[in-house]
């Protein structure tokens, strides 16, 4: 059982992807650290020193490593990795996606206080977070909405709820 959790960033990924792991006794990876371990380079420096493609081609051939090399585990992806090189198709012929569809204002709060570990936020203006929320989710959102199984409301979710979700997509 592969399990891919996506959704925008700070949307709870990897929070919900431990707690699924080991409920479920599976390997957990989170895609962004797996890179930065392999890079030695956090994600602003492999942003800034290498540029966004960089990242992208990095991001898939690590996807793709992950996923050959475990038949069982929970993985978060990156906010993007959906979006790029028909990632979302991979990783619905691999295993089951879930998509933690988070409202805006949650993602704008979470946000606010990580922006500095997020490569994508740093030269965004408070004022225009929110907006740029929007713009990026609404790019985004046909990736997502090709997930097996959607939650829409996370916080409200018991974990056992949240498991035989994942579990019957």
């Amino acid at each position: 059982m592969r399990i891919f959790l996506i959704g925008f960033m700070g949307s709870g990924k990897t929070h919900w992807g431990k707690q699924v792991a080991q409920r479920l006794s599976l390997p957990f990876y989170d895609l962004d650290e797996v890179i930065v371990e392999e890079e030695k380079r956090s994600i602003p420096e492999i942003f800034g020193e290498s540029g966004e493609e960089y990242f992208r081609n990095k991001e898939k051939i690590v996807l793709e490593k992950i996923v050959d090399e475990n038949t069982n585990m929970v993985l978060s992806c990156g906010g993007g990795t959906p979006c790029f090189f028909n990632n979302i198709e991979f990783m619905k012929k691999y295993g089951a996606v879930v998509w933690l569809n988070t409202h805006v204002d949650v993602l704008l709060h979470r946000l606010m206080k990580e922006r500095v570990q997020r490569p994508l936020l740093k030269d965004i203006q408070d004022e225009d977070l929110k907006h740029y929320i929007i713009r990026k989710l609404n790019e985004r959102r046909m990736y997502y909405e090709q997930a097996d199984v959607i939650i829409d409301k996370e916080d409200a979710i018991s974990m056992n709820d949240f498991i035989q979700t994942v579990l019957h997509a």
